[in-house]
């Protein structure tokens, strides 16, 4: 079996990076790096380190051609293992941060690294059918003879977004299509309703109290998700998010009482649909659902052009018109 091949030293250079450099390229105006979900943002990646990263070590890597910087590796490492900082519980999808059409010569130059540094597995996933793992990591493997498997194993859902929010009714079936009305006009018959959005930092904290009270409070495998662990990495998650602008914290109330309540992220074209719960004395009004399809409503109306339900195959997220993306796992040893 080939060794994997190494690469002209004087052309490329590969450096450790902190998350506060990673932080510093994120910002920088210039930067030419795609940083395609929120799952791989620098503020993202610090609270899941700082909750969960406990037993491993950071591998935070860039790789430069010249001056360029063409990618970065957001690894952790344990005993000749590599994974991705993230995990499957809290993170719906991970990938490496490339810059476009580099992806080739990224991966050359990160598996010649990790070799040099002992390491020889990757245990990468979930990630996207278009990922950079997929479309670049992969062909970059097979030629390198190294061995890799992948497995399917899951699913999320993502709705491209019209212009305006009868064009997306029309995109439904017309059963869905009369519920959506039907359940919205029952909704604002039986209370004066308002969605509101908490995205200033200062509110964020209380607003995450109701938020966690909903969680967990109709479905008895949410409660036992949402451990004093990963309670805390929604409350420091939902902060650092806030701080940095990429939070929608929205509740639908009734009367001025919330009634149910969606955590999303945003960027500039894409809604992420994170979590929800609701208060469960409300639910023949639906509002778990309502509040959901209100997020969308909310999307159109600032002119997204995604709405990304993420990882799993609830039923509601095909009937609001969303389309499923395949999430792989992909499993490299490097000889």
């Amino acid at each position: 079996m080939m060794v994997c091949s190494s690469l002209e030293a004087e052309a490329y250079a590969v450096t450790r990076e902190t998350f506060e450099t990673l932080s510093s390229y994120w910002l920088a105006s210039e930067a030419s790096l795609p940083w395609s979900c929120p799952f791989v943002l620098p503020p993202w990646l610090k609270v899941w380190w700082t909750t969960f990263g406990a037993g491993w070590a950071p591998r935070i890597m860039g790789v430069r051609h010249g001056e360029e910087l063409i990618g970065i590796a957001p690894l952790r490492v344990l005993e000749g293992e590599a994974r991705f900082i993230g995990d499957p519980d809290v993170c719906d999808y991970l990938d490496f941060i490339v810059a476009p059409g580099r992806g080739p010569e990224f991966f050359r130059v990160l598996i010649e690294e990790l070799k040099q540094q002992g390491i020889r597995h990757l245990e990468l996933g979930p990630v996207r059918a278009d990922s950079t793992v997929m479309s670049d990591l992969v062909p970059v493997a097979e030629r390198l003879k190294c061995e890799f498997t992948l497995d399917r194993e899951d699913v999320s859902y993502e709705l491209a977004l019209p212009a305006t929010w009868e064009a997306y009714l029309g995109l439904l079936k017309g059963t869905e299509r009369h519920e959506i009305r039907r359940k919205l006009r029952r909704l604002e018959e039986a209370a004066r309703i308002e969605f509101r959005r908490v995205d200033d930092p200062h509110e964020v904290g209380p607003s995450m109290d109701t938020f966690l009270g909903f969680f967990g409070a109709n479905r008895s495998d949410k409660a036992a998700f949402m451990t004093s662990r990963r309670a805390r990495f929604f409350r420091s998650l939902a902060e650092a998010m806030a701080e940095a602008g990429l939070l929608t914290l929205s509740f639908l109330e009734l009367d001025a009482k919330p009634a149910a309540a969606v955590m999303c992220f945003h960027d500039p074209s894409t809604v992420y649909l994170y979590n929800n719960g609701y208060d469960n004395r409300f639910r023949s009004l639906s509002v778990g659902f309502l509040s959901k399809v209100l997020s969308i409503r909310e999307a159109i109306r600032e002119g997204k052009k995604r709405f990304d339900f993420l990882k799993g195959p609830e039923t509601y997220k095909r009937r609001l018109g969303g389309k499923p993306v395949s999430l792989y796992r992909c499993r490299l040893r490097i000889v």
